[in-house]
């Protein structure tokens, strides 16, 4: 157990060095956004696979254009997914639809409008060179060029770059599996009335949503009432050969009160405590442990505080970064710097992190706290927040217009 609280840069390496990447599994190409690749795609084919037209015209050489008078022969046509049938030889054309096939023999193609017919034959307005309007085989991708690296994520840009290079399945990484509960006998559900000293839950709510947004599946959510039994039979059940989550987060319940019991129950559980204590706030009282197993990974459990501000910070600077890694992505979602819009005080001791909104000025990042009141109680600070604005330890003051380290939230 450690005896002075860690720094977050110690916790959270402290974190990572038991998050490693989970196995990859295949998965169909049109239930991969979202998904992390476990495996680097390269391109079988080439994109386009064919020379192609740019426009609705004619196919032709272009050396015919450049006649006094040209007057070319129309011998076939060409439209997608349907090749002209000939090649095209001299003083020949070949009507020619955006997209199609540009046929043997051909150098250019000569746009609709530039040109007219008369009596079957086609009149260029005008001379084109050689390569107009022809989009060449293999101009957006070769056959054997990377599509996709290990670890990036699938958007739509990479599922349908995949989908024209003909690949139907990927590699992802498995989701992580995560199980919530959130404590405390004053916990009510939204949509229930609220009894005499109750508060509605959002921790729960909040971590689900978190957890599903950092691209993880909620395997099992509960509640745990302020019960040392209780707590130790629904933990022991998440925690179960059957369920075994990769990560379970505890919001409430780790602290040092009459009616915390999760660190107790972990314990029994044979959890393994790896930190309790972070020199920060909000989240100073932040827990994390590891749950062996034998022949398999650990499962990850983060003990956060029940403070609504203090889970949901405490979350992206531990927990995100853990299922971040087991997706085999980068830990970090991203550091900057920015001009605090106002000034701040605090005791030194402590890392403070602000909930500020992101400005782009001319001289570069603003952060705005997002409310003036900074409290691990002031949930709304979260809303439309962009980052957090790091404040060291060791700094009592900051001023109005200094630069300060932010964590991008998003």
């Amino acid at each position: 157990m450690n005896a002075a609280p860690l720094t977050p840069e110690a916790a959270r390496r402290l974190v990572l060095e038991e998050a490693a990447p989970l196995p990859g599994e295949t998965v169909e190409l049109d239930r991969c956004p979202g998904r992390v690749a476990a495996a680097e795609v390269k391109s079988a084919i080439r994109i386009q696979p064919f020379d192609n037209s740019a426009m609705d015209g004619y196919a032709l050489r272009s050396a015919d254009t450049r006649a006094e008078e040209p007057r070319l022969r129309l011998v076939a046509e060409s439209r997608a997914g349907h090749p002209a049938p000939v090649s095209v030889g001299e003083g020949e054309a070949v009507w020619i639809s955006t997209g199609a096939m540009v046929p043997v023999g051909a150098d250019a193609v000569l746009p609709v409008e530039d040109s007219r017919e008369e009596d079957g034959k086609l009149l260029p307005t005008r001379a084109v060179q050689p390569g107009e309007h022809v989009r060449r085989a293999g101009e957006d991708v070769e056959a054997g060029q990377l599509l996709l690296k290990r670890g990036e994520r699938l958007g739509a840009a990479e599922v349908a770059v995949l989908a024209a290079a003909g690949v139907a399945t990927v590699e992802c990484a498995q989701r992580p599996r995560a199980a919530i509960f959130g404590s405390g006998d004053e916990l009510v559900p939204p949509g229930q009335p609220l009894g005499p000293g109750q508060i509605h839950d959002s921790n729960s709510y909040a971590l689900t949503a978190l957890v599903r947004e950092a691209g993880a599946d909620v395997v099992h959510a509960a509640h745990l009432p302020d019960t040392a039994e209780a707590t130790r039979e629904a933990i022991a059940a998440a925690l179960s050969p059957v369920r075994r989550p990769d990560v379970l987060l505890v919001a409430g319940g780790v602290s040092v009160g009459r009616h915390d019991h999760v660190k107790g129950a972990l314990a029994e559980l044979g959890v393994e405590e790896r930190f309790w204590r972070v020199a920060m706030r909000p989240g100073g009282p932040t827990w994390f442990g590891a749950l062996p197993r034998d022949g398999a990974r650990p499962t990850l459990v983060f003990g956060l505080p029940g403070n609504p501000v203090s889970a949901m910070v405490t979350f992206h600077l531990f927990a995100k970064p853990a299922l971040r890694a087991l997706l085999g992505l980068e830990p970090g979602a991203g550091r900057t710097h920015a001009s605090l819009a106002t000034a701040y005080r605090k005791k030194p001791g402590k890392a403070h992190y602000l909930r500020c909104r992101l400005e782009l000025v001319e001289e570069g990042w603003r952060a705005h706290l997002t409310r003036e009141r900074q409290g691990s109680h002031v949930l709304s600070s979260m809303l439309g927040a962009d980052a957090l604005a790091v404040i060291p330890a060791e700094v009592a003051e900051v001023g109005a217009g200094d630069r300060v380290e932010v964590e991008l939230l998003r």
